[in-house]
């Protein structure tokens, strides 16, 4: 119902999804979501769709505006309600999402350090008469010297990611 309504308003007022969404300052596909179903605004968005449109939030969720005030706020307050708790699961959906390729990306790391371990550098003993040799065993040793750098450092930012994303009791 909102979807609709925010497209019908959006049309009735002139307004092309662009024209909207720089008047409410976000991207024309943000429009686009909200008008195929895809995602919802979120309260303060509400609001502010209803000052660009100069129609009260209720219409935009589809009250009859002739009900009293004080069941419009609490139809409103439960939708809004609904609504934030969808986008509250979709954030916990992301952090999840984020949390485990965090925590993929330690292990790759300490497998491929695990491995450069155990190879104990096998391109030192290559011959390097032979240019293929020669520009394979730098190409290893390049990515082996630069891994070794940098790699800590890109896991202990992955650590610090992952308890950043660990989920809140």
């Amino acid at each position: 119902m909102l979807k609709d309504n925010i497209k019908t308003i959006r049309k009735s007022k002139g307004l092309s999804q662009e024209e909207l969404a720089i008047k409410l300052n976000v991207v024309r596909q943000t429009i686009s979501k909200w008008e195929q179903g895809l995602s919802v605004p979120d309260a303060e968005m509400l609001v502010s769709i209803s000052d660009v449109f100069e129609t009260p939030v209720s219409a935009l969720l589809g009250e009859n505006i002739s009900e009293s005030k004080t069941d419009n706020l609490k139809a409103i307050s439960e939708k809004l309600e609904i609504i934030n708790f969808q986008l509250s699961q979709r954030r916990n959906e992301r952090r999840k999402i984020i949390h485990w390729t965090l925590i993929s990306l330690c292990i790759i790391i300490i497998i491929i350090f695990i491995s450069l371990i155990l190879l104990n550098s096998p391109y030192l003993n290559w011959d390097y008469e032979k240019p293929e040799n020669a520009v394979l065993g730098v190409t290893f040793h390049s990515f082996e010297w630069l891994f070794i750098r940098i790699s800590p450092i890109i896991f202990i930012g992955l650590i610090i990611g992952v308890f950043l994303t660990k989920k809140e009791k």
